[in-house]
């Protein structure tokens, strides 16, 4: 497999912009922070905006000419673009605000390089869009996803638009689920990055098209590039599902769950 320079490139400055904004998130947690109201009972904090301008700080200066769309502030630089990065400085925003470290960063060139941080676990899941790694003191690790841990996180945070047909609650009721899977819940996207590293055999959530997703476009190109099943809430491939997102380590794994989704 023969990986470009600029993939590489691009992987390490993803790599270099999340660990920026994984060192902020750090560095103030436990702090009584500002809280900005987003409504129906969703904010930031002055954590997530001050670690997503760390992130800029390290984009601005290696890719000058890229645009970056960034959960806090929007679109930032040409809009016009060829190149744009999807910025989500803290996934898991609820989470930290109570004093829990499940959070991640997430920077993804759309349609390319892509790297998770996980600011407590000291690790940072990466992808040249071709590889998968997880990185650890330095050093780089393939990732492996396999389904053995039969543990699947199901994201229980609306929006539903696919109810009545689907509901998350109902997944985690039904015996066939209960048999063969044990559900997790940790409301972050860093549970995506896990299934691509073999800590988890599957990820679902409702939602729209995620593909384009500040919060999900890291996740999506680690497991694509490390050879997991990414599909819509209805089995589609992305970009041509109606919405959601089902990321399975394997296809018997991917398979069972959409049986059960289905029925």
């Amino acid at each position: 497999m023969i990986i470009s320079h600029e993939g590489r490139d691009d992987a390490e400055i993803a790599v270099a912009a999340a660990q920026a904004g994984a060192d902020v998130v750090r560095s103030l947690f436990g702090r009584r922070l500002a809280r900005i109201d987003k409504g129906a009972g969703d904010f930031a904090t002055a954590a997530d905006v001050a670690a997503e301008e760390a992130i800029l700080g390290v984009l601005r200066a290696a890719r000058p000419d890229d645009g970056v769309l960034g959960e806090e502030g929007g679109e930032r630089g040409d809009r016009d673009a060829a190149r744009q990065w999807l910025v989500d400085p803290l996934c898991g925003t609820l989470n930290y605000a109570v004093g829990s470290h499940l959070v991640a960063v997430n920077v993804a060139l759309r349609g390319g390089a892509a790297a998770v941080a996980d600011p407590f676990g000291d690790e940072v899941f990466l992808t040249d869009g071709e590889s998968a790694r997880v990185r650890h003191e330095g050093t780089d690790t393939a990732l492996a996803p396999t389904s053995s841990s039969a543990l699947v996180d199901v994201n229980l945070d609306p929006p539903f638009p696919h109810a009545p047909g689907f509901r998350a609650v109902e997944l985690l009721a039904d015996p066939g689920f209960v048999a063969r899977f044990r559900p997790r819940v940790v409301s972050t996207t860093l549970a995506v990055a896990w299934v691509a590293a073999g800590r988890r055999a599957a990820y679902v959530t409702d939602g729209g098209d995620l593909t384009g997703s500040v919060h999900f476009a890291a996740g999506i190109a680690l497991c694509r590039a490390a050879g997991c099943v990414v599909t819509g809430i209805d089995g589609a491939p992305l970009g041509r599902t109606t919405g959601g997102l089902v990321v399975a380590a394997d296809l018997g794994t991917h398979e069972s769950l959409m049986s059960m989704i289905r029925g």
